[in-house]
């Protein structure tokens, strides 16, 4: 990225944060939308000014710069240097050279042409895989055998009827596969209905209608888990519930009112710029808290946390709607990754903003490379090794980059290759 696109970058990563959240249930029929969107999203982002203000959020945000380089300690000065052109990073080597053992490389179509979309990983040689997701046909599940290539219909998914919403929320655990998809009959409030089909194949069957309220206030229902013979989720606006996969009525689980499931059993709150900071296991009644300063914004996993520290000052906005008026600023001064105990703090590298953490450990970076180019990397903060994920800007200059998720499966397109990254093979 230039240093206008990692600036705004950030800025729209703010008031994604801020905004109402879009409902769960759209994600299976955008997911692809959502890719080609993020592929344009950096030659759109040329077009918009340096310093933004969010409408109705109220914030402006502005980055300092610093080159890919380890930054000062947590301990050292935060005072930031200035604007300057960001220099060229270093390019890491391939991920086939640094991970190998990480790395499969498929078609990104099935023997018959059909695009996929990955979903979860079955087990070291098995991904999970949907067909029909933007195309308007019928929706499959399938099996794909790493090793052989060969695709295996597991069953259909039901057609959701009168409804815009596909099958969402797609995963698997001890055997059986589970989505949910949405439903509104005639004369009946709407609902989420959950489903669930043996990994081995048959027909799938429902396993319960979960009551919705204002989709559109309230949202859908996320955070789907197998767990024994039952499967858990929450409601987006916060309560979490179980129910028997064999069927019955869903019972919430004591303690997790207005709680988001993080990694059953471990449930928690999002407030504000700040995710999970507070957690409570939902099976021992354990609860760990997260250490956090009052200029951080921080998002924690069940033992580490990545954040930012910032610095709210107020400035006047220059642009419309606001302009001339005293806004609330906020500069991202650094980033960094610890231990929710606050121990073990270490920085990123120069320009990151740390969104998620997948296994607790990988973050996806943008490096700007030599010539304006620009390329994506994978970072581990553990061990502080990069590799190159070999995605490319496309003929008009944007780039896509992998959805973000927390277990091991980091997966994208590159040309007709499908990347399937297993984050777990990597010591």
């Amino acid at each position: 990225m230039n240093d206008l696109e990692d600036e705004l970058s950030r800025l729209l990563a703010d008031a994604a944060e801020r905004a109402p959240r879009a409902s769960a249930g759209l994600s299976a029929t955008v997911r692809a939308r959502h890719r080609r969107r993020r592929a344009r999203s950096a030659a759109l982002l040329a077009a918009v000014a340096v310093v933004v203000v969010i409408g109705g959020a109220g914030v402006v945000v502005k980055a300092v710069r610093t080159p890919l380089v380890p930054q000062p300690a947590a301990n050292a000065t935060d005072k930031p240097t200035g604007r300057q052109a960001p220099p060229a990073d270093v390019i890491p080597p391939s991920i086939e050279k640094v991970w190998p053992q990480a790395v499969r490389k498929i078609p990104a179509t099935l023997p018959d042409g059909r695009d996929y979309y990955p979903q979860s990983l079955l087990d070291d040689r098995t991904l999970l895989v949907m067909t029909g997701v933007m195309d308007g046909n019928r929706q499959f599940l399938w099996s794909y055998d790493l090793n052989s290539g060969k695709p295996t219909r597991i069953a259909e998914i039901p057609p959701t009827k009168d409804s815009a919403i596909f099958a969402d929320g797609v995963t698997a655990g001890g055997g059986n596969i589970v989505w949910w998809a949405s439903y509104k009959e005639p004369g009946k409030k709407r609902v989420a209905r959950i489903w669930t089909v043996s990994v081995r194949g048959g027909t799938p069957r429902p396993v319960t209608d979960v009551p919705l309220g204002n989709v559109m206030k309230e949202g859908h229902i996320n955070g789907l888990t197998v767990v024994g013979r039952d499967v858990v989720f929450a409601y987006e606006k916060g309560g979490v519930y179980r129910v028997p996969l064999s069927g019955g009525q869903m019972q919430p689980v004591k303690g997790t009112e207005r709680q988001h499931i993080l990694q059953w059993p471990w449930v928690g709150t999002h407030r504000g710029p700040n995710a999970f900071l507070k957690l409570f296991n939902a099976e021992t009644g354990e609860r760990r808290d997260a250490v956090a300063a009052a200029d951080e914004e921080v998002s924690c996993g069940v033992s580490r946390c990545a954040g930012m520290k910032v610095r709210y000052e107020k400035v006047v906005c220059t642009v419309k709607p606001c302009a001339d008026k005293t806004e609330r600023g906020k500069t991202f001064l650094r980033s960094f990754v610890r231990d929710r105990d606050g121990s073990g703090e270490r920085p990123l590298p120069g320009r990151f903003t740390p969104h998620y953490l997948a296994l607790e450990r990988f973050f996806t970076q943008p490096l700007h490379g030599p010539g304006g180019g620009s390329v994506v990397a994978l970072y581990d903060a553990e061990t502080g090794t990069m590799a190159d994920l070999g995605i490319k800007p496309d003929a008009r200059g944007g780039m896509a980059v992998p959805d973000e998720r927390l277990d091991s499966l980091m997966t994208y397109r590159v040309g007709d290759k499908m990347y399937v990254l297993d984050l777990s093979t990597i010591e």
